[in-house]
This record gives C-alpha cells, structure tokens and sequence, in this order.
C-alpha cells in the first residue's frame, strides 16, 4: 500500500504554467493584428451590403439614398448595445450621382487612439480613410 504512483509535483506544474502565461503574452501583441484584420472584414461586408442595397435603389428609383429604412438595411447591433457589431454605419451623402457609405469602429482596436474608417461608393471599391 506505501506504494509510490510517478506523478508531477506541484513546483513543476507551476512552472508549465508560467511557462504558458509567458508565451501568451508574446502572442497576444501578434493577435491584436488578426483581430483588427477580422474586423475590417466585417465593416468590408457590411459595405458591399449597402451598396448592393443602393445599386438595386437606383434601378427603381433613378437616384440613391441616404435612408437605411428606404435601403430596408438594419445595422449591426454594437457590442455596447449587447450586440455583435463594432462599426457604426451610415450614409454621408448620395444624389442622382453617387453615394457614400462609411463605417466607423465603435471602438479602438489596437488602442492607438485612432478609429478605423472604411468607406465605400456607387464603384464599389473600399477605402481604408483612416488605417488602425
């Protein structure tokens, strides 16, 4: 019954867990990238949506709009609402000749003081106007 089971002693298993919290750490400024990265792509779909949204507007009405309920468009819900989303959507301006959508992060991904901008217009084509 004095019988000696190999096992690891609790110094041990504290020290594979130092071990594991430093590695986490030099990751993480790594992952603040990713996330950023994953987050344009939201706001990148999100915009694509709105312009579909204007592009079949224009079809019926000869002109683009400024009104989400009139693009039947919803944003996202933002995380401080108890939502999922991290960009605030709007239309700075649309007329018989174009439009404008941006999308503002609602918050600081990598805590530069900076809010990543994205906007889009009738072309499609995204613009990164203020890089986080």
């Amino acid at each position: 019954m004095n019988k000696k089971l190999p096992a690891f002693t609790l110094t041990e298993l504290m020290m594979v867990l130092v071990i594991i919290g430093i590695l986490i750490l030099l990751a993480l400024p790594n992952l603040q990238g990713i996330i950023g990265q994953a987050h344009s792509l939201e706001a990148q779909k999100q915009l694509k949506y709105i312009q579909n949204l204007e592009k079949a507007y224009y079809q019926q009405h000869f002109q683009y709009t400024d009104n989400f309920q009139a693009l039947h468009f919803e944003p996202p819900v933002l995380k401080s609402a108890g939502g999922d989303g991290v960009y605030i959507y709007e239309i700075i301006n649309a007329s018989k000749e174009g439009f404008t959508a941006r999308a503002t992060a609602s918050e600081d991904f990598d805590e530069d003081g900076q809010m990543n901008v994205w906007e889009i217009g009738k072309t499609g084509s995204y613009r990164e106007t203020v890089p986080d």
